[in-house]
């Protein structure tokens, strides 16, 4: 939905200024960054991955359970080099804050200077001009009216569920997305892990296969009782199968 609605914003801006089209940001490639670091070598990308798998844990805290839903509305600018969609100020977005100041403590920790000096301001990048450097020889800024009609445009609701370590450099995947070198995720279950539901539900099935066991064994057991007062043959299930084929052979 909000990437569908973001290339219909591309493809309008394109038709008023065909140059613009090296500027625009692959629908794979849509994401919202939370921290900004160098990794000048294998060693230093290990130790983030390693802090990104210890700021689980504190994320997780923060949120107790509770999800994060970001709600996409409007169009903005950096200096007008960069256009993105903004993310609707309320409470889901002061908590997204906190995870990134979270992050950054976490990783500053492990010696990974990660963020900037100025405020984190989250945003959804579609269009920039540094993507070519022919293009930033071509068109110094970008026009507003370009996507004038677009500005207050509603574009949907994302719950966050991932958080990626990306490399900028490294080749991208084959859907356009960044080469990702680890991920955590929220509110994933364990399958060594049932919830309480689960294991309640668990237990029910085990009762009632217990009981319907016990009540099966004494109805054969009742039965068995009165085919031999009466002086009925008592059969198991394999001997009647067995005679009522030894049966059907003899009428043929």
């Amino acid at each position: 939905q909000i990437t569908g609605r973001i290339q219909a914003v591309q493809d309008a801006i394109i038709q008023k200024d065909q140059r613009l089209s090296k500027a625009m940001v692959h629908s794979g490639s849509l994401h919202v960054t939370m921290l900004v670091m160098h990794l000048s070598n294998e060693e230093e990308i290990g130790i983030a991955v390693g802090a990104l798998s210890d700021s689980k844990d504190f994320v997780e805290e923060l949120l107790k359970g509770k999800t994060v839903d970001l709600s996409f509305q409007g169009i903005d600018h950096f200096k007008n080099e960069v256009g993105f969609v903004k993310l609707t100020e309320n409470d889901h977005t002061t908590i997204l804050k906190e995870i990134a100041e979270i992050m950054r403590k976490v990783f500053q920790e492990k010696g990974i200077l990660a963020g900037e000096e100025r405020a984190f301001r989250p945003h959804l990048t579609f269009m920039k001009l540094s993507k070519s450097t022919q293009l930033r020889k071509q068109v110094k800024k970008i026009d507003s009216s370009l996507y004038e009609d677009f500005k207050s445009h509603y574009f949907g609701d994302e719950t966050l569920r991932r958080l990626d370590l990306c490399s900028m450099l490294k080749k991208k995947q084959p859907n356009g997305y960044y080469y990702c070198e680890s991920s955590i995720v929220f509110g994933e279950k364990h399958a060594a892990e049932p919830d309480d539901a689960e294991l309640v539900s668990l237990s029910k099935r085990l009762v009632e296969n217990a009981v319907l066991k016990a009540v099966q064994q004494y109805l054969e057991e009742t039965q068995n009782k009165t085919r031999q007062t009466d002086g009925s043959p008592v059969k198991t299930e394999e001997a009647a199968s067995v005679s009522k084929n030894e049966s059907g052979s003899d009428n043929s």
